[in-house]
């Protein structure tokens, strides 16, 4: 049963410029939709007009349906309970002080009765896992913690709808699976439909029903996952940003010339059939007219197992993504290069059956054998590497750091140590709560530990008096950027009416103007697509070659592997583990790149 329905939805600003041109599409009943598309595209305008009280000031037309009414005509009451929406940023949604005033502030202003408020809280508490924090202040919370309560404070409301806008942009590897988990349930097991808008698409696409693709405000692509991927991975401005099976799958294809192996000699692009449990469906082409995708029925019935990935269709988890190499590698049309062009992996090794003798499988145990003789020059250059790290410059020390904020609370950095040299880009990662922002806080200047030494070019981080430290010398990027901005105007707009991705840009330039030697980031790739995150990486490394020191907090693995110098793992306040960024990656299991995930353990299988 269709839910929610936009036909021919426009939005312009009160300064004239249109964020959405004709948007039209249409949800069913308990499914997930993923809007994805580049920083600015529309993406958060689109997801607040669907939330009536959330609506921007502006120009509207075309209509919103929620279960066949137009949105207008929902009572106040409707509108506040059947669809709930959780944002970007946890601290923008937290009103009150305790988890469990939280969890009932919703319901006390809909007029519920307390009893009934006590039974639900309960229950959502229960539900989500909330019982050891229950009494907790919100302050005190992670961020994994604050979006969770986020989700129970909504859906103690017990929508039928849910939107959510980036919600694990802020959220470490682990938290964030364990977030896209949570939706899938309650998606699955209580017919809840969920639309959410995510840069971070691995997760996501892999368990969503549907995906709309906007960009500059228009519709490229609307249906089916797996349909609207093989269609935007052909586009650069989104195939940057799809899971990592996907582009392997994709350069693979492309390097064997077959673009599409799905298709037959009897097959087109116009008709095509997909095999299911229960039937073989016709599957239509994906249509991307704007004025007839209101009037098209959205296809269902095509269904494909996220278990039981078929062999030439389009991977899109890591566990797909894994079986689809497999298969490759395991057919007698595999080449052993192509898997080492397309991965940059120079520890890749090709499967290949023990019964094929071939010139192929002799190329493949050839290169096998040079990356064996190569592992002692490799670990010469990782010795050289050392040794001149010893003679650069330390700019940042941690020395045995002990850190709180309240007296009798409890330690947010304990023993933490590491030095980060001149010129290098250092990553620290970590799960929600480990100390992260606390500790580049610190290293700022903006707190100080009651135990520990942190110097800044070999000066104790006290001893710099006035505005000396920021004077050409330590400039940090927050994790809540609007604190940065001055001015009420930046390129003609309000800071404020810039997307998320927007104010991360325009905010490090604010902080790149104090020309510092050491720059501190605090997640700056939350609310950036591919394609800018590719522009910061490129920024941030001239820097680096200029002689500029960078320290970056980060739950983006893929970002931080792809820049990283050196890696520190941050755990419940101390850094456990500092290493050279492949080594690093390479050895973790969660805290490491799809890519890795995809291709762990091919060498070794026979």
């Amino acid at each position: 049963m269709e839910i929610l329905r936009t036909e021919n939805l426009n939005f312009i600003y009160p300064d004239g410029r249109q964020a959405l041109s004709d948007i039209s599409f249409s949800l069913e009943e308990g499914e997930m939709m993923c809007v994805c598309g580049p920083t600015g595209s529309g993406k958060s305008t689109l997801l607040r007009l669907l939330k009536r009280e959330l609506s921007p000031r502006g120009e509207k037309s075309g209509d919103i349906f929620i279960s066949g009414r137009k949105q207008e005509e929902l009572s106040d009451f409707e509108a506040a309970t059947r669809i709930g929406f959780v944002f970007q940023r946890p601290d923008m949604q937290i009103v009150t002080d305790k988890v469990w005033h939280e969890l009932a502030f919703g319901l006390e202003n809909i007029g519920i009765k307390q009893n009934e408020i006590r039974r639900r809280v309960c229950e959502i508490a229960g539900y989500f896992g909330m019982e050891s924090w229950f009494d907790r202040s919100t302050d005190s919370l992670s961020g994994g913690q604050k979006q969770l309560l986020n989700l129970a404070s909504v859906m103690v409301m017990q929508p039928d709808i849910l939107i959510l806008d980036e919600p694990v942009s802020q959220l470490d590897p682990i938290t964030a699976s364990d977030f896209i988990a949570t939706l899938t349930k309650l998606c699955r097991e209580f017919g809840i439909s969920i639309i959410a808008a995510e840069q971070r698409l691995g997760e996501l696409i892999p368990v969503s029903d549907r995906i709309l693709a906007i960009k500059d405000g228009k519709t490229v692509a609307f249906g089916e996952t797996r349909d609207c991927v093989r269609t935007l991975i052909k586009d650069e401005a989104f195939a940057v940003s799809m899971p990592a099976s996907v582009k392997l799958y994709e350069k693979i294809m492309s390097a064997s010339g077959k673009e599409n192996p799905k298709e037959t000699d009897n097959a087109s692009h116009e008709e095509k059939t997909i095999k299911t449990d229960s039937a073989t469906l016709k599957e239509e082409p994906i249509n991307t007219d704007r004025a007839t995708l209101a009037e098209e029925p959205v296809r269902t019935g095509i269904t494909h197992s996220k278990e039981d990935h078929k062999g030439g269709d389009i991977p899109l988890s890591v566990g797909e993504g894994r079986r689809f190499l497999k298969e490759y590698l395991k057919s007698p049309e595999s080449d052993p290069r192509i898997l080492s062009e397309v991965s940059g992996s120079e520890d890749t090794r090709t499967l290949h059956e023990d019964d094929k003798e071939n010139a192929a499988e002799k190329q493949a145990v050839s290169r096998v054998e040079a990356n064996k003789e190569n592992a002692a020059e490799k670990q010469a250059d990782r010795d050289k590497k050392d040794s001149r790290r010893k003679d650069i410059e330390t700019v940042l020390e941690f020395k045995e750091v002990y850190l709180k904020y309240e007296r009798n609370g409890r330690d947010i950095l304990r023993a933490c140590g590491f030095k980060v040299g001149k010129g290098e880009v250092f990553c620290i990662l970590g799960g929600n709560g480990a100390g992260k922002s606390t500790a580049i806080s610190a290293a700022a200047g903006l707190i100080k530990p009651y135990s520990g030494k942190i110097r800044v070019f070999g000066k104790n981080i006290g001893d710099y008096k006035g505005q000396e430290l920021y004077n050409e010398c330590v400039a940090m990027l927050p994790q809540d950027v609007q604190t940065v901005f001055i001015t009420d105007e930046i390129n003609g707009r309000h800071p404020y009416d810039l997307s998320g991705g927007e104010q991360q840009l325009a905010a490090l330039d604010i902080v790149l103007a104090s020309k510092p030697k050491l720059l501190l980031l605090d997640e700056p790739t939350k609310g950036l697509d591919a394609v800018l995150g590719e522009e910061l990486k490129k920024k941030l490394k001239k820097l680096a070659a200029d002689g500029v020191t960078i320290v970056i907090v980060s739950h983006d693995i893929e970002f931080s592997a792809s820049i990283a110098d050196r890696c520190a793992m941050l755990f419940n306040g101390e850094v456990v583990s500092v290493g050279e960024a492949r080594d690093f990656f390479k050895g973790n299991y969660f805290y490491t790149t799809a890519y890795n995930r995809i291709m762990r353990g091919m060498q070794a299988e026979k």
